[in-house]
Parts: C-alpha cells; structure tokens; sequence
C-alpha cells in the first residue's frame, strides 16, 4: 500500500492543510470522530432551523486569508453579516455600532468546512486514540482498536488538549501543547413563536453569565418559523457550571437573556444546549504549528495562532507549507 499523509480533524485548520496538500499534488486522508466536518464551525439543525452553536462569525485581517473569504464570497460559500450590534455592561443595554466586516458561512457556518472537504476522503465517527510511529511509517489506532495506514506523514488538527495526548512521539511537541490552557463555553439556542420585540440582532454582553448572543434570522441566508437566539455563556460562569444538567444550563441562560435583552421574553417552544469543552485557547500563541519534520509530525488549530476562525485557517496553511518544504 502506497503511504500518504493523514490529517486527525476536519475543521477549518484540517481542512485548511488538507486543501493546500492536494492542491500541490500529495495524497491525504482525514479522519474525523465526529458525524460531520466542522469542528467548532459546525452547525446543528433544530425545530427552529440550522444554528451556529460554535463560531458566531469571522474576520479577515491577513491578507492571504482576505484573498481566500473574497473567493469563499464569490463561489457563495460566505456572505458579510452587519448586524445591529449592541453591548451590555453595569446593567445598560446600548447601541454600539463598529466598522468591522463580519463573515458567516452560508447558509450555515459549516457550509464553508464542508465545501472544502468536497470529496477528500474521509473517516467519519473514527477517534484516534493514538499515532505510533513502525520502522519508517506512521500507523494510527482507533478507540475500537483498528490500525490504519501507513502514512508518511501525519497532521494532528484538534484542540490542543487532544493533540498533546496523539503527540506522544514527539515529547517536547506533546509538552507545548499540554501548556495551552483552554477555555469552556456552554452555547444555548432557543426559538419562540413570536418574534421578540427588540432590535437587537447581536450583543457583547458584560457582568452576566452571559458572554455573546445573536439572532439567527438576522444572518443571510438563515430562515425559519421560529425568532431564534443563540446564547454563549462567560467562559468564567461555563468553568463554574461545567457539569451541569443542560436543562438547568437552558433555564439559567433564559433566566439571563430575559434580564437583559429590554423586551419580554416568553418561554422557549423549542431550546437545545451544547458544551464546548474546548471553546478558545486562554492566551494566543505565535507557533503557527508545531512541527517535527523529521519525524513527519505536524500540530495545527487556532491555538497555534489567534484563536480566531483566522488562526485555525493560517495554521493549517502553515502545518502544509512546513511539511512540503520538508519533502523537497
């Protein structure tokens, strides 16, 4: 079997390395354990509609990934989102308009990771669980034990956590990735049938459990039958309430957006909640990747960089330009 290069993680630095590989001539293969691509742009269907639970929106500030959102914008992958964005701080709810150029994904966040998988190969619901190295080739293992490969090269792009415990083989690359601390975020989403009588459409919110919300329909392409809200909790209150039940996560939230949002606010006729253990690194780093050439082993994501949708682009630009550098 002729080896390749395989890529743990399809969100966007996976997808970002993966493209950048095959775009010049290399074979990959992805494995990803989850159901879809995504990662933390991954977006879930409703009763309310398809929902953003992870990254709200993004920015463009490096000209190489300005060039790639315009092309994104052009092939109608990604469209500007200019929301009437207010803030609340010591209990004021106000208008604070910025210049700023958000993007979303359309019609959903994860229209843009699964237009660049296309028709990669991929494993879906397959977790790595290790990443051993033979005579000369890598093999992987799976939570249900079964070996794959052999690869000449492998890409690790998952949060950093997870990457520390698949960089076993390369200990100090293990050890920087340990040292990034990452922060927790409970998401919320409810829908009511009856629009809410506000004209906010996003919110930076301060001095509340709350961290962020936006409206759902306000993003282009988003429709639905029901005013849908997503709500992301402070990292610090997602830290205190890490294990609680999503019922009470749900009901606590509600209880928040109520007391902020300047309108009534009825109870939800639908809501859901998710925990993203593994939300935003604490600290932005400049690694851009973690690289062992020689050993073919290679970590990207956010965490390498910004934090930001960005980082994780630019990461996985940096992990295929490392690696065939080294192949020359």
């Amino acid at each position: 079997m002729s080896s390749s290069i395989a890529i743990i993680g399809t969100g966007l630095a996976g997808l970002s390395a993966a493209q950048a590989l095959v775009n010049a001539g290399q074979t990959v293969q992805l494995f990803e354990k989850s159901r879809g691509s995504g990662g933390r742009m991954a977006s879930r269907r409703s009763d309310g509609g398809t929902l953003d639970l992870g990254a709200q929106y993004f920015t463009a500030r490096d000209r190489r990934f300005l060039e790639t959102v315009r092309r994104w914008n052009s092939r109608g992958w990604v469209a500007e989102w200019a929301p009437n964005l207010y803030s609340f701080s010591a209990g004021q709810l106000s208008y604070s308009p910025d210049e700023q150029t958000r993007w979303v994904g359309t019609p959903r966040m994860s229209s843009i990771t699964r237009a660049l998988l296309g028709a990669l190969p991929v494993q879906f619901t397959c977790r790595i669980s290790e990443v051993f190295r033979g005579t000369r080739h890598w093999q992987l293992q799976d939570t249900d034990g079964e070996n794959h490969g052999p690869f000449s090269q492998v890409i690790i792009a998952t949060p950093a956590p997870q990457a520390s415990a698949l960089l076993a083989a390369a200990p100090k690359l293990a050890g920087a990735a340990a040292s990034v601390a990452m922060e927790p975020t409970w998401a919320v989403a409810m829908g009511f049938s009856v629009p809410l009588d506000t004209p906010v459409e996003a919110c930076f919110v301060q001095d509340s459990p709350l961290s962020w919300l936006a409206r759902n329909r306000s993003k282009p392409g988003r429709n639905g039958a029901q005013d849908t809200w997503v709500l992301h909790a402070s990292s610090a209150w997602s830290r205190e309430h890490l294990d609680l039940p999503k019922e009470q996560v749900i009901e606590e939230l509600h209880g928040a957006f109520a007391e902020m949002i300047g309108c009534a606010v009825p109870a939800p006729i639908s809501s859901l909640a998710h925990r993203w253990l593994y939300a935003r690194p604490v600290s932005s780093h400049e690694w851009g990747v973690l690289a062992d050439a020689d050993l073919g082993l290679y970590a990207c994501g956010d965490w390498c960089l910004s934090g930001r949708v960005e980082g994780a682009w630019l990461s996985g630009q940096e992990a295929a330009r490392r690696l065939l550098a080294h192949l020359q």
